[in-house]
């Protein structure tokens, strides 16, 4: 039994709400990949902050549209399935190591803000650093300068006490 008209309103509600609240949405074939596969690829996806979701074509068309994802309307063919997430580095990562390990999954293509993206786009983003590693790059640069700080300002109380300790052993 098909989907009732209602679940297909609700599907397409859900899909156009992950579009509008994505800045990057990604599309892959998963021809042949067995359940376990499937469940793999979500568990990854999920623990990288990643939506990933088996959609049926006619409905992501439908809700594909007015948004700014549009041009990509045309990938939705085949069994696609689709990853969305606010940090555009790690949908492609983790799509891109899962497809190095798995030939069955292909990445078709997908849209990053209004630039669509082929799989050699995807690949390229996956290259990038993560959100992550970029903030903890800019800490470790705003840190160094106030360790260095502390360690000019500690050197000369270390020396003090290094030639008073010296002059103390040569007296005894």
């Amino acid at each position: 039994m098909g989907m009732t008209r209602e679940t297909k309103a609700t599907e397409v509600a859900q899909l156009n709400e992950r579009f509008e609240d994505s800045e990057i949405v990604l599309l892959t074939q998963n021809q042949g990949l067995d359940a376990k596969s499937i469940t793999d690829l979500r568990l990854a996806m999920r623990e990288n902050g990643v939506q990933f979701k088996v959609v049926k074509n006619t409905l992501a068309k439908i809700a594909v549209k007015g948004t700014r994802y549009e041009q990509i309307a045309d990938m939705f063919a085949g069994p696609v399935g689709m990853a969305t997430a606010k940090d555009p580095v790690a949908a492609a990562k983790v799509a891109n190591d899962f497809a190095k390990k798995n030939d069955r999954l292909v990445i078709v293509g997908g849209a990053y803000g209004d630039m669509i993206l082929d799989e050699a786009g995807i690949k390229q983003l996956a290259s990038l650093p993560s959100l992550d590693e970029l903030r903890s790059k800019i800490v470790g640069l705003l840190q160094a300068p106030a360790t260095k700080i502390v360690g000019v300002t500690q050197a000369p109380a270390r020396e003090l006490v290094g030639v008073t300790k010296a002059y103390g052993e040569k007296a005894e």
